[in-house]
């Protein structure tokens, strides 16, 4: 018998809903055991690495911008952040506990932002991530996203490199990526 589940049976499984305020010092432990994966990679400076803010999370919260997945009705195990800009929405962050990776709930979760940002009338989603991790840029391709060139990032996408680059992530590692909603 195949043990492993189908991608269709994955997805059955998860539970995407808002995030509340409550839940923020859950998120923040999700996206901790999430960030370890990178430890030692030489993709983080470990020195200037830091959290999301929590502040800038709490406002994203309250504007309904933030998702968590769970299996029905537990504990977050997963959650996407996302901002807006004047045609695309922003991946901010999308992390998930290593204990439940490869279970179909990144897809879930990027999956309900391109719908959403559809739904809302936004032209694509955009983020910045790792060229080369498996759970990174490729994943992304795999769900439909193509990288951008460097002539077509925008003044707002120069900036967050700059801010990548002062929380210590190794920028010459990252790239825009970009999928369209039309």
């Amino acid at each position: 018998m195949n043990q492993s589940l189908s991608t269709e049976a994955k997805a059955t499984i998860w539970e995407i809903r808002i995030a509340r305020q409550q839940e923020i010092p859950r998120l923040r432990e999700i996206e901790d055991a999430a960030g370890e994966l990178f430890s030692g990679s030489g993709l983080i400076d470990d020195s200037h690495d830091e959290s999301f803010p929590v502040d800038k999370l709490a406002q994203l919260i309250d504007l309904r911008r933030v998702w968590v997945g769970s299996r029905r009705a537990a504990s977050p195990v997963g959650f996407v952040i996302v901002s807006t800009w004047d045609t695309a929405v922003y991946i901010e962050e999308i992390d998930v506990l290593p204990t439940h990776g490869r279970q179909g709930l990144g897809t879930r979760l990027l999956s309900h932002v391109c719908s959403w940002a559809r739904e809302q009338g936004y032209a694509s989603v955009v983020l910045s991530t790792f060229v080369d991790i498996p759970w990174n840029a490729p994943f992304y391709r795999k769900n439909g996203f193509r990288d951008l060139r460097p002539s077509e990032l925008s003044a707002q996408m120069n900036w967050i490199r700059i801010d990548e680059a002062k929380r210590g992530l190794n920028v010459a590692k990252r790239v825009f990526m970009q999928k369209e909603t039309v």
